[in-house]
Parts: C-alpha cells; sequence; structure tokens
C-alpha cells in the first residue's frame, strides 16, 4: 500500500450531551397509568427519565448536544465537513433533521444527513463518519444520537410508557494518532424481525388519516419478548464479532458501554463477557431508553466522570428496531 493509500486513523476528539430539564419519575409515571416504581425498576432498572418541553424538537436537544461536542474539541461549527444525525424522532419527514442542525450551527460548508437504525443509529452513523475521514475525503465530522421519544410514546400503554425519554449525545470525529480510535465496527440488520418494534402510520405504506391516529398507530408499538430475546442474543454474538475483527479479547476491554435500554439486558452482555459492574456504563435508571442518544449519552457520561483514560479499550454495543445492531471497538 503506497503512503497516499494508507487509511487515517481515526476516533473520538470531541464529546457532549443534553438531556431537557423536566423529570418524569416512575411515581409520576404511577399517578396516569397502572403502574408501580418497584414494578418498573425491578424488571427494566429504570428510575427517571427526561422528557422534552413542547416547544423543543430534536434538532433543538441535537443542537444542545453539538455546541458542547464541538467545545470540548476545540473546533468552530464553521470547520465542520459533515453531519449526521442518527435519529427516528426527526423534527419532520424533510428537510432532515441534520440540515435543520447544520443552519443554527452555522456550519455552512458541511454536508449533512439523518441516519435511520433506531438504538443502533449512533453506531452506524459513527461507522458511516469513519470511513469518509479514514478514506481522506472529509477531515472531521459531527454524529449525534438523538430523539425524542416522548413525542410517539402512548402514555395510556402501561408495557411501553415506562421504557422511553427523551436526550441527546455528539461526538466529533475526526483523525487522531495511530493506534488510537476506532479498531472495528460489527454492523448488522435482522429486517425479518421489524414487525417486532415499529411505528406502524406515518409513511408511505400507511400515511397519516383519522383512522390511524384514532386507532394508535403513530406511537411504538413493541412485542417486548421477541426483542428482549433478540437483544440478549445478538449483544453477546455482535460482542463476540467486534472484538475478533479488532483482535482483542474480552479480557482486554477497560470500559463497557452498551445500549441503556433494560438493565436485565445488559447485565446479560456483562455476564457473557464476564466483566464486573465498575467496567460497565450504566445510566439507565436516570436516562430510560433513549434509542440513537443512548449509547452517546453513556459515553459521554463516562467521559465526563473519567471513567476513560487514554489507551483505554472501549466497547460499544447496541441493537434496535429494524431489527438491528451495531458494535464498535475504539482505543481512547
Amino acid at each position: 500500500m503506497t503512503e497516499a493509500m494508507k487509511l487515517r486513523s481515526v476516533g473520538i476528539i470531541g464529546t457532549g450531551k443534553y438531556v431537557p430539564e423536566k423529570v418524569l419519575t416512575n411515581a409520576d409515571l404511577e399517578k396516569i397509568v397502572e403502574t408501580n416504581d418497584e414494578w418498573i425498576v425491578s424488571r427494566t432498572g429504570i428510575k427517571e427519565r427526561h422528557i422534552a418541553a413542547p416547544d423543543q424538537a430534536t434538532s433543538d436537544l441535537a443542537y444542545e448536544a453539538a455546541i458542547r461536542a464541538l467545545k470540548s474539541a476545540g473546533l468552530e461549527a464553521s470547520e465542520l465537513d459533515l453531519i449526521i444525525v442518527a435519529t427516528i424522532t426527526p423534527d419532520s419527514a424533510f428537510p432532515s433533521t441534520a440540515c435543520i442542525l447544520q443552519d443554527k450551527l452555522g456550519a455552512k460548508k458541511a454536508a449533512a444527513f439523518d441516519l435511520s437504525a433506531a438504538c443502533s443509529g449512533f453506531v452506524y452513523s459513527m461507522a458511516a463518519a469513519n470511513g469518509f475521514i479514514q478514506t481522506g475525503m472529509y477531515r472531521n465530522a459531527l454524529v449525534i444520537g438523538a430523539d425524542t421519544l416522548s413525542r410517539i410514546t402512548d402514555y395510556t400503554d402501561r408495557n411501553t410508557c415506562v421504557l422511553f425519554g427523551d436526550g441527546a449525545g455528539a461526538v466529533v470525529i475526526g483523525e487522531v494518532p495511530e493506534g488510537r480510535g476506532f479498531l472495528s465496527f460489527d454492523l448488522g440488520a435482522e429486517g425479518a424481525g421489524g414487525e417486532l418494534l415499529k411505528m406502524e402510520a406515518g409513511g408511505s405504506r400507511l400515511p397519516a388519516s383519522e383512522a390511524t391516529v384514532a386507532e394508535g398507530k403513530h406511537y411504538i408499538y413493541m412485542n417486548g419478548r421477541e426483542v428482549f430475546k433478540f437483544a440478549v442474543r445478538v449483544m453477546g454474538t455482535a460482542t463476540e464479532e467486534v472484538l475478533r475483527k479488532a483482535g482483542k479479547s474480552k479480557e482486554d476491554i477497560d470500559l463497557f458501554v452498551p445500549h441503556q435500554a433494560n438493565i436485565r439486558i445488559i447485565q446479560s452482555a456483562m455476564q457473557r463477557l464476564n466483566l464486573p459492574e465498575e467496567k460497565c456504563v450504566i445510566n439507565v435508571d436516570k436516562y430510560a431508553n433513549t434509542s440513537a442518544a443512548s449509547i452517546p449519552l453513556a459515553l459521554v457520561e463516562a467521559a465526563e466522570e473519567g471513567r476513560m483514560k487514554e489507551g483505554d479499550t472501549i466497547l460499544l454495543v447496541g441493537f434496535g428496531g429494524g431489527l438491528t445492531w451495531g458494535a464498535s471497538v475504539l482505543v481512547w
């Protein structure tokens, strides 16, 4: 391979997060649906979640996380080459939330697009940005996982309304010293399982109508039992595959950053990896499942708490609607 063809080392050079001010506790939910704190905590590990204000859209959450990430990276928005927003709750079908964000930031030279892979979207987006930078097409990228799931949550359905929250996590990705940054990615999908986790109406198959609204088809539907089984299986297999690609073993993991959907799923993955709790980032109790924001919120919080030092091997893994999964190994 010639020097001109040599791929760059790419990694995270800045981080930022944002969650709305309003907190919805389990006690609050007890007042609007038949549930209780003990039931929610024992089955999910969730104690509270943050909810966007009526005038906040996904781009607003993404903007707050973005400006923090840019400050952390020491970059101006005008220097950005690319913006990717991973979301399943865009401000609108189009323009993309990434384009709305590009305008809000004043990132006039940046290309911008949204990526839809549900809770796996952030890892998918980092993989895409990695490819753009590694090959030299762009120098840097702003990658954001942001969702306002409260907008598509049915608060009369006690099985799903306790699970979700709103938030945004952002990273700036750029060239890093050799031996640092992303070592591997593993992305996948099982489209046959798409019916297990979906929002049925609002697209070209079933456009919005009085009937679809009346029938609650614009809310999240989830077959919890089947999604749980998929999650436990794929969190394990994706982890093993991405470690193999990176030339790493389970013993090399310094910090495990899983999708924050359910404490039982996280614990199952920890057991499979034989990881102690101090090597795992767990914040599902504070934020619940924030979809594409889940992994970056956990990653950024760990960075803010000083849980990662230079040279640490970090494993990220998540699963989501599609059905999809995404995992990555990086050296901090």
